[in-house]
């Protein structure tokens, strides 16, 4: 069952690529670009301007120009490095999940190529997941990097979902949470979204850059004091929260919005829907249950391993599926992240079950380790005793990655210039 489960997550991957959602939702006919419902007739415009953000920046505006050509030209900003550079762009490697100096560099000259663009203009935004760390400034000057960074940290490390981390990222930046579209006013401006958020919440990807904020300060606020943040930022931002001094964002009847368009044309369901037809294919009844998005990893575990044995009662041969992500709050953790993480409390609680689990990001990168996750079945538990490891140790100490990886056990694709989230695959029969 592992090597079924990890070939359904890799069939997944291949079926949910921005190249095949660009070829059915984005084509250019000689001067007419066809963006899902919308056209832009592109010889209209004094000036078309294009900007990348994100962990699939790359793959996205490759998979423009092969629509399109090379007709554009714009800014790039990613966590990854590029493999060519296209004709016409400015590239950046911006950090993730922290921010660096060109993370700093890519938004300033995002911003200055907005300053005086007329209503006769039309941005392109290319928007996918890791956005809010790879493409930052401080709407506060008074923040430095440093402080920056450190909030990162904190806010990652909180436990929070990223919906509430995004709220308090948008809050406290130059370009999130709407404010690059305000950035980019008058202009004529549509979005191109590869999403790993809710898609509920699309706001949420990349923290918003082009899109009304659907959270407020209040929010914030009520987050900082959720998780007791305020005790782990620095003076700079902490002094903002202590004064109630954070600047709302702009809201959906901003005047920036009123020549604006958003599309989503790949998301967590593309992964879901890919893997549930595999599934089926390979004689399993399949369900999906995304009703654990955000919750706590244990608890999460706890709820998706009661459910397939339930299911598993009913059915031969049983598929559980769960898309989105779980949280893990860390302290002082080792090598891995919350899809081994996730993995490991699991192997703890199948012993000697024929159950398998996969837990792994589409993105290729889990945590601070090299793996996209891990697989663990009946046999996991009885492994680590056989090597010596202890299991509750490293779960403890947010280190699985050294421990499925001396298992052999490791998801490892590398970085896939794309991010829809993660995918849970249980097996059981």
């Amino acid at each position: 069952m592992k090597q079924i489960a990890l070939h359904i997550f890799e069939h997944a991957l291949r079926e949910s690529t921005v190249s095949r959602a660009f070829q059915k939702h984005v084509a250019c006919d000689k001067d007419v670009l066809r963006i899902c419902e919308d056209l832009y007739t592109l010889h209209s415009y004094s000036r078309v301007f294009v900007v990348a953000i994100g962990k699939a920046a790359h793959s996205m505006l490759t998979a423009l120009h092969e629509q399109t050509g090379e007709r554009f030209e714009g800014i790039v900003v990613s966590p990854v490095e590029p493999e060519f550079h296209v004709r016409g762009f400015r590239y950046f490697v911006g950090g993730h999940p922290l921010p660096n100096a060109d993370s700093i560099r890519g938004a300033d000259a995002i911003l200055k190529s907005m300053r005086g663009l007329s209503e006769s203009a039309l941005v392109i935004y290319l928007i996918s997941g890791g956005g809010s760390a790879c493409c930052e400034k401080p709407s506060d000057s008074e923040i430095p990097f440093d402080d920056l960074v450190q909030t990162y940290g904190a806010l990652l490390h909180s436990g929070g979902s990223i919906g509430e981390i995004n709220a308090i990222r948008k809050h406290l930046s130059a370009i999130k949470g709407g404010r690059l579209a305000q950035a980019a006013y008058p202009a004529q401006q549509v979005s191109i979204l590869v999403s790993d958020v809710p898609d509920n919440t699309p706001d949420a990807l990349a923290s918003g850059p082009t899109m009304p904020d659907s959270t407020t300060v209040e929010d914030c606020y009520c987050v900082a004091s959720k998780y007791r943040l305020l005790e782990r930022l620095p003076p700079s931002v902490r002094e903002l929260f202590e004064r109630r001094a954070l600047e709302e964002t702009p809201k959906s009847d901003d005047q920036a919005f009123m020549g604006a368009r958003w599309w989503t044309v790949l998301s967590n369901s593309n992964l879901l829907e890919a893997a549930k037809k595999e599934a089926e294919r390979q004689g399993f009844t399949t369900f999906v249950d995304n009703s654990c998005d955000d919750w706590d990893y244990a608890k999460a575990a706890d709820y998706l391993l009661n459910r397939i044995r339930e299911l598993r009662r009913e059915n031969e041969r049983v598929c559980l599926l769960s898309g989105g992500e779980v949280t893990v709050r860390v302290n002082d953790g080792g090598t891995g992240g919350r899809n081994q993480q996730f993995a490991l409390h699991c192997a703890r609680n199948i012993a000697n079950e024929n159950i398998c689990v996969l837990s792994a990001g589409s993105d290729g990168i889990d945590g601070n380790s090299k793996a996209a996750g891990a697989i663990a079945d009946g046999t996991t538990l009885e492994r680590i005793k056989a090597r010596g490891f202890d299991a509750k140790a490293h779960l403890q100490d947010f280190n699985a990655y050294p421990l499925f990886e001396a298992l052999g056990d490791t998801i490892t694709t590398g970085p896939t210039g794309n991010n829809l989230r993660d995918l849970r695959i249980l097996l059981a029969s």
